[in-house]
């Protein structure tokens, strides 16, 4: 978490399922520390000297603000306001080209702030209205979520998998189940780290209508697969129940905003359609916030534009009974206890109904593992006995598993892993 004096800038976060109140008693706990170090950098400044450099807005000349807000007066609501993303921006595109173009021949003067003044009026008119009249661009109430699409085993081959599809944003995850000696290794301080439960999130470039190179996972792959994967820790089973590694892999189809919380609702559904018995089932939502001449609003499910255009991203997942993850970052000077009050009591009421979407198609998790998925039998002998199953250099099972097709993974503890997708080879 970080802050000033005042408020809140930024929380990264996750946590076992618990209330918003508990949510929010801790981030004002964590603010009054923030508070006595931002005193202590204070004192510092003081004991230093240095003044405060100051940043001054850029100014344009007030004649051509005003002949810009009146040829946009009654051609920027047309297209801005249309509920299509693609053709909002073609819209949008096209009405700023023209605002140049046409501009630029009576004021050639200042035909390199053109542009930059039409973004300005946009951002204000979206935002005034957000505020007046509670009229989003794509025509929604402040609270309302967007139309939602639930579809579970789209994919017949994999162990699982989950297309969840909330306006113009979509992911597909897929679930692959393993043995425990597929456990990831990671190279950590301490001699021993394995994960065991593993969430990939891809963002292709024609998910936003892009043609660029497909080069490694960038910064938004990285952010956006922890935070979903975080969001799912809480429910997944332990190994004494389950013992199984879990291989998510989330695929961005279409994007308009909130994608990490598609792939948290996504990775929820391909679980479920695994079979694996995850303790409660996780949804995600993404808020928003405008603040404009001392009044806010929040927002509910943001999209790509509102997001842009508006003052916070805050990402809330959970389940219906607390949160289990989540993740803020604003772009004013700070966030008001208040405020964020009304945040987390706007995303609970939308997670219920992401939820209630949800398992409407997939109430539980299937009772029984698709026939690709491999069956693993956990036994458990005495320590001792573990050469005895090894054997010489490995020569005992080797042969085991060379007879039988089985994978055989042996514990320090003496529990025995025997994962085989024929369940004769299994038994034998």
């Amino acid at each position: 978490m970080a802050g000033t004096a005042d408020a809140i800038l930024m929380v990264e976060a996750g946590a076992k399922g618990v209330s918003e109140q508990v949510v929010q008693d801790a981030l004002e706990m964590a603010h009054d520390a923030i508070k006595q170090v931002c005193a202590g950098q204070l004192e510092l400044q003081r004991e230093v000297g240095k003044p405060k450099r100051e940043f001054t807005p850029p100014q344009y000349p007030a004649q051509i603000v005003e002949v810009v807000s009146e040829y946009l007066a009654l051609r920027l609501d047309q297209a801005a306001y249309i509920q299509d993303k693609s053709a909002r921006e073609g819209a949008l595109d096209d009405l700023r080209k023209r605002t140049i173009a046409e501009l630029g021949e009576r004021f050639p003067e200042h035909a390199d702030i053109l542009g930059k003044l039409f973004d300005k009026k946009l951002k204000d008119r979206v935002r005034q209205r957000i505020i007046e009249e509670g009229v989003r661009m794509d025509g929604r109430g402040l609270k309302d979520v967007r139309p939602i699409t639930v579809e579970v085993g789209v994919l017949p081959r994999t162990h699982g998998s989950g297309l969840f599809t909330r306006g113009q944003t979509q992911a597909l995850t897929i679930a692959t189940l393993g043995s425990m000696s597929d456990q990831q290794k990671l190279d950590g301080l301490s001699p021993d780290q394995f994960k065991r439960y593993m969430h990939h999130y891809n963002f292709p470039p024609f998910s936003v209508g892009e043609a660029r190179p497909l080069r490694g996972p960038g910064r938004r792959e990285i952010g956006h697969g922890a935070l979903a994967e975080r969001a799912l820790l809480a429910v997944i089973p332990p190994v004494e129940e389950w013992p199984y590694t879990m291989r998510l892999v989330s695929e961005i189809l279409s994007s308009n905003g909130s994608t990490s919380m598609a792939s948290v609702c996504g990775s929820t559904l391909a679980l479920m359609d695994a079979g694996v018995p995850i303790k409660a089932p996780v949804a995600g939502i993404a808020m928003g916030l405008v603040m404009r001449e001392g009044k806010s609003a929040v927002l509910t499910d943001i999209q790509g534009v509102e997001d842009n255009l508006g003052d916070m991203d805050f990402k809330v997942a959970g389940t219906k009974d607390g949160i289990t993850a989540l993740q803020m970052d604003i772009k004013i000077k700070g966030l008001t206890h208040e405020i964020l009050a009304q945040a987390l009591e706007q995303a609970r009421e939308a997670r219920l109904f992401v939820l209630d979407k949800m398992l409407a198609v997939l109430p539980r998790p299937r009772s029984e593992m698709s026939s690709y998925a491999p069956r693993i039998t956990t036994i458990l002998i005495n320590p001792d006995k573990i050469r005895d199953i090894i054997g010489p250099g490995g020569k005992m099972i080797r042969k085991i598993t060379e007879e039988t097709g089985a994978q055989i993974d042996v514990e320090d503890d003496g529990r025995v892993f025997i994962a085989a997708v024929d369940q004769e080879a299994g038994q034998k």
